[in-house]
């Protein structure tokens, strides 16, 4: 059977998640306990006593420290991808499930992101909608004709009918004002600490350019989707450049879903928390099966699920 992989992105979080599958599977233990982020990722992603869960820099360690322990789960029960995308952070976790680099160097990666984001978005007013219900073309239109009052961008193409723009608020809030105007059917208002995937965060990704000097990224071993490009990486792309390149450009979730599809797989597994990418599946590729895995109890049960898609 061929399995695409998604993997959730930042926004999905809540304090609990991963507790579960701790507790059942040595194998997503041994990812957490070694996870070097700079703070005891177990505590935040079970208790959160101090509410740093939904602090960018904590948030996307944890994330992918979840990711990274829930793969190795499956992995022990024989499932495995064929391909991978994520979305945004969840790119990260993509490419650890292709070997391009392994589970530690993936949340420390994920740990510096989270810092260089939070300190490219410092002291900007900034806003991000979601816009329902609006072709590609309007709202783009919607976005230059605000950008006059500062930046305003689409970030992420999350499945037909559902954008999400952002930039510095003024500008947000006109082109929202556009695109109901040109036929939106609403405009939410979305709760984020920084315009992320605008040219806004570009002093992030000059940070990850530096940060990725030193290192070694190895092939991958599935094709990986990439958020800015909505398929796989073309002749002359790079990983640490189309990695420095996604944090401040737009994520194209609905091209990359059709690309998995395209490939030929039977089912897709969302690895969470959350369903959000589920959804966008079936907004998407109806006709394709999709799983969510998040728990101990949806870990068990998936093997016999993935056997009906094949009865």
């Amino acid at each position: 059977m061929k399995l695409g992989f998604l993997y959730a992105g930042q926004g999905s979080q809540h304090p609990g998640m991963g507790a579960d599958l701790y507790e059942a599977y040595p194998a997503f233990r041994a990812v957490l306990d070694k996870a070097d982020a700079g703070f005891d990722v177990k505590s935040v992603c079970f208790a959160d006593p101090d509410g740093l869960l939904d602090h960018t820099e904590y948030t996307q360690p944890c994330m992918v420290a979840f990711a990274v322990g829930l793969t190795a789960v499956l992995r022990e029960k024989g499932i495995v991808p064929s391909t991978a995308a994520g979305l945004s952070l969840g790119e990260y976790s993509a490419l650890c499930a292709a070997g391009v680099f392994d589970g530690e160097t993936a949340i420390r990666l994920a740990a510096f992101r989270g810092r260089a984001m939070a300190k490219a978005a410092e002291g900007i007013p900034c806003a991000m909608m979601a816009v329902l219900g609006l072709d590609r073309e309007p709202l783009l239109d919607a976005c230059r004709e605000a950008s006059a009052l500062g930046v305003v961008e689409a970030c992420n193409f999350n499945c037909p009918g559902q954008i999400v723009i952002g930039g510095e608020t003024a500008a947000v809030e006109r082109a929202a004002a556009l695109a109901k105007e040109k036929g939106a059917k609403r405009c939410m208002p979305l709760r984020v600490s920084g315009p992320f995937h605008t040219s806004l965060l570009k002093p992030a990704g000059d940070a990850l350019r530096d940060y990725f000097a030193g290192m070694e990224f190895a092939a991958p071993s599935i094709p990986v989707l990439f958020n800015c490009l909505g398929g796989p990486m073309g002749e002359g792309d790079t990983i640490p450049a189309l990695l420095e390149r996604q944090v401040q450009s737009s994520v194209y979730m609905e091209d990359c879903i059709r690309a998995m599809a395209g490939l030929g797989v039977d089912a897709v597994v969302e690895i969470g928390p959350g369903k959000a990418l589920s959804g966008f599946v079936r907004k998407t590729v109806p006709e394709l099966p999709v799983f969510t895995v998040e728990t101990a109890a949806e870990a068990e049960a998936l093997p016999e699920l993935l056997k009906g898609v094949c009865s």
